[in-house]
Formats: C-alpha cells, sequence, structure tokens
C-alpha cells in the first residue's frame, strides 16, 4: 500500500516519508492562529476559503480583544465598506485573524497616524477641553487662543499697513479708519498717514483757506496793532510807560479777540469740513470738495460755541498754574469729533473717553500736540528773525512792513502741516476709542455724520 495521501488532499500524511526522498517536500501550509493561548490551528482547504475557522469548537466562541494602536481605527474615525472578494494580507500576531476580516484597498500601512492628529495613546494635558466644545464666547475680549473667528466676526489677516494681526469680534481688522483694540500705536500711525494720501487733495485746501489764512491775518494783525513806543526812566530811576501805552494794549487785545471770534467760525467749519473728508473716503464714499464746505458751514455754530467753551476752560485751568490748564487740554482734545459724530455731551465724553483709556489717549493726543507745538516753535523762530531783520517797529517803512508781512505769512504755512495732523490724528483717534466700546467701522461713523 502506497504511503502517498489520497488524491485531492492538501494535508501531509500524518507519519512515514515520503515516496521519493529526492523529491522537495510539498510546502507545509501556513497554521491558522488559534485562540488566545493556543499555537496554531487548522488551516481549512483550499476551494474553501469561506469555511468557518471555529467549526468544531465546543462552548463559547472567545471575544478576540483588540490590541491597541495596531489595527483599530482613529476614534471617530468611520469604518468604511468592505468591497467584496479583497482580503487583507495574513497577521499572525496574537489576537487577530485572517479569515473574514477585510479592509479597502489604500488603507493606511498598520501604525500610521494622519498629519496633524496625535498619536495612538496620546491624552490630552489635563485642563484641555473635549472634542467639539466651542468654549465661551466673549463679546468684549478675542478667545484665548482661538485661531478663527466665531461666525460674523473678521477672519485674521497678514499684518500689512494698518493691519492688526489678530482677531476681535465684529471688528475688521483691515479697516482704513478703525484701529482695532490691542493693535497698538503702529497701526494707528497707519491709519494716519493713509488718510492723508487718500485726503490730501480736498483737506489741503480746506487747511489753507480756513485753519492757514486766519493764521496769516491774525499774524498781521499783531504787526500793526503791537503797542510801540520804549519804556522811559523817571528821575528816581524807575521805569515809566510810553505815553498811550494801554490804550493801545486795550487796542491791541480787542482786536485779537475779535478776530479769534470771527475767524473762530470759519476754522470751526473747516474741522467739520475736514473730518467729514476723512469719514467718507475710509467708507469709500464721494468727498466733492463743494460738498466738504457745505458740510462745514451747515456744522460750523454748534462746533464753534463748543470750541469757546473749552477754551474757556482750559483758560481758568491755566490761570491758576500751567499744568491745569495743560491737563484740560489733554483731557477735552476729543470734543471736536464726539460732537461731530454723536452731537451729545461733548466735553462729558471727552472727558470719559481720555479717563478711561487714559494711557492710550494721553500718548495718542501727546503725538498730535507734539507736532502743534513743533509749529509754534518754527512760528516763533520767523519772529525772531522777522524782528531782528526788520526791527520792533516794522510798520514805520514800506519796505520793512512787507518783509514783515511776507515772514508773517510764511510763519503761518509752515503751520499748515501741523494742522492736517492735528485733523487726522485726533479723528483717527476718536474711532479708535469707539472701537474700544463696542463694534464699529468706517461706514458708521461716515453715516453718523449726517
Amino acid at each position: 500500500m502506497s504511503d502517498l495521501p489520497p488524491s485531492g488532499s492538501t494535508e501531509p500524511a500524518a507519519s512515514g516519508p515520503p515516496a521519493d526522498p529526492t523529491a522537495p517536500p510539498p510546502p507545509a501550509a501556513e497554521p491558522a492562529p488559534g485562540p488566545p493561548g493556543t499555537t496554531g490551528g487548522a488551516t481549512p482547504a483550499s476551494g474553501a476559503s469561506g469555511a468557518d475557522p471555529w467549526a468544531g469548537h465546543t462552548g463559547p466562541v472567545p471575544i478576540v480583544p483588540a490590541e491597541p494602536g495596531y489595527d483599530t481605527p482613529q476614534p471617530g474615525a468611520p469604518v468604511p465598506a468592505t468591497p467584496p472578494g479583497w482580503t487583507a494580507p495574513d497577521d499572525t500576531s496574537p489576537g487577530h485573524t485572517s479569515q473574514g476580516w477585510t479592509v479597502p484597498p489604500g488603507t493606511p500601512p498598520q501604525g500610521w497616524n494622519a498629519p496633524g492628529t496625535p498619536p495612538h495613546g496620546w491624552n490630552a494635558p489635563p485642563g484641555t477641553p473635549p472634542p467639539g466644545w466651542g468654549g465661551p464666547v466673549y463679546p468684549g475680549y478675542p478667545m484665548p487662543g482661538a485661531a478663527y473667528p466665531v461666525p460674523g466676526a473678521a477672519y485674521p489677516v497678514p499684518a500689512g499697513p494698518g493691519a492688526y494681526a489678530g482677531w476681535f469680534p465684529g471688528i475688521d481688522p483691515q479697516d482704513p479708519l478703525v484701529n482695532p483694540p490691542h493693535a497698538g500705536i503702529g497701526p494707528w500711525f497707519a491709519r494716519c498717514t493713509a488718510a492723508l494720501r487718500r485726503g490730501w487733495r480736498q483737506l489741503l485746501p480746506i487747511v489753507l483757506l480756513t485753519q492757514v489764512v486766519p493764521a496769516a491775518v491774525i499774524g498781521v494783525l499783531t504787526l500793526v496793532f503791537s503797542p510801540e513806543g520804549e519804556m522811559a526812566t523817571a528821575p528816581d530811576g524807575a521805569p515809566v510807560l510810553p505815553a498811550g501805552f494801554w490804550g493801545q494794549m486795550f487796542a491791541f487785545y480787542g482786536v485779537l479777540l475779535s478776530a479769534g471770534l470771527v475767524f473762530g467760525l470759519l476754522q470751526a467749519a473747516g474741522w467739520a469740513a475736514g473730518t467729514w473728508v476723512v469719514a467718507r473716503q475710509a467708507a469709500g464714499e464721494p468727498t466733492g470738495l463743494g460738498a466738504a464746505f457745505r458740510y462745514g458751514l451747515r456744522r460750523a455754530l454748534g462746533l464753534w460755541g463748543w470750541t469757546l467753551l473749552v477754551s474757556l476752560l482750559v483758560m481758568i485751568g491755566s490761570c491758576f498754574c500751567l499744568l491745569p490748564g495743560l491737563y484740560a487740554a489733554f483731557a477735552l482734545a476729543l470734543f471736536g469729533p464726539v460732537y461731530l459724530f454723536e452731537r451729545r455731551e461733548p466735553i462729558g465724553r471727552a472727558w470719559r473717553m481720555f479717563h478711561s483709556r487714559f494711557g492710550m489717549v494721553l500718548g495718542r493726543v501727546a503725538l498730535v500736540m507734539a507736532v502743534l507745538l513743533a509749529a509754534t516753535v518754527l512760528d516763533a523762530v520767523v519772529g525772531g528773525i522777522s524782528g531782528a531783520v526788520f526791527g520792533v517797529e516794522p510798520m514805520k517803512a514800506v519796505g520793512t512792513a512787507i518783509g514783515a508781512v511776507a515772514l508773517a505769512v510764511f510763519g503761518a504755512l509752515l503751520a499748515a502741516p501741523a494742522y492736517l495732523a492735528q485733523q487726522v490724528g485726533l479723528v483717527v483717534t476718536y474711532a479708535e476709542q469707539r472701537a474700544q466700546e463696542g463694534p464699529v467701522n468706517a461706514a458708521r461713523l461716515a453715516a453718523e455724520l449726517g
């Protein structure tokens, strides 16, 4: 009787050598893994791939636990459907079976993690919110560590001229007029310079007509009505005022006060017209020079009245000491924009804005005041040159009078850049303070002007 296995069998005989010692033995079938704790098992014959590997087993079928981090999908990932007829390669690791388990083509190799996902077994540090938790709503300040804003908020943009590389609910970080909260002095300065670049063609004529011309006229009136005469000496050596000194002094200050009141109305119209141009250009609306002057004249009387009241308060403070007067000038510097945009209690609102964000407003207003101080120093230098060249009484001769008047006009022209900086700086500072109180943009501010 032959020792060869029966025809059709793939399992070698249980005992006995092969019939032909020179022929290589047939390859042994890979044993299928059995239950945990066992080694090997029976392999179904070819053609019976769908056979139950637990056939003939008595008792409950053991549950094979999945080994973490091996073939298990990422937490929360859906299990894709298995294409029919495709099987995964055999895996002889404990706890896995190659029978009846299929994965779709394109499945990443074992142990692979998607980019941006933590490795398997990684635990978030204590205090990390669970997945899907959106966190609380921060109505006035950016969400700590937030990368994207809530619906309705502006998305972060790369930092550029005047840009705020961050997020604040309801604030557009690229708004051409409103500096977002916590953006700093750099974007504030960038918005001031951008406003000058946009509107210098309209702002320069407004400033020349309503600020430089009144300053030049007042300078000439100062030359004409300045008290004349020199101090005399009495027989006892005491100084004596020249004859008619007090009359000339009262006439001098009376003329200057009257000119200041008359030209103050024109200056108020110029400030209102310039504010209108700055706000509307930032909102992308048309800004004709005629329309700007019409708006300025319409709002000039009210702004002029508030200007007189603020000037009186500053003067009273200066009478006690220079510091109280200077403090009042800083604290009430935003009264003009408050009146034009809000039309209610400009002195009280300006005072509260200054003290609620003291350092911020003080820094912005100080920069504007520094520019005005520089213009004042230049005007004083020009006046000193005029006195040294044409004397203390230049109006007695035609030649010296023409030269002194020319220098007075030149000194007023030198102050034009300071007037432009004051106009733009105060409007941008006011817009920044409004953003500190709530969402606002250039279009809304332009609409508030009326």
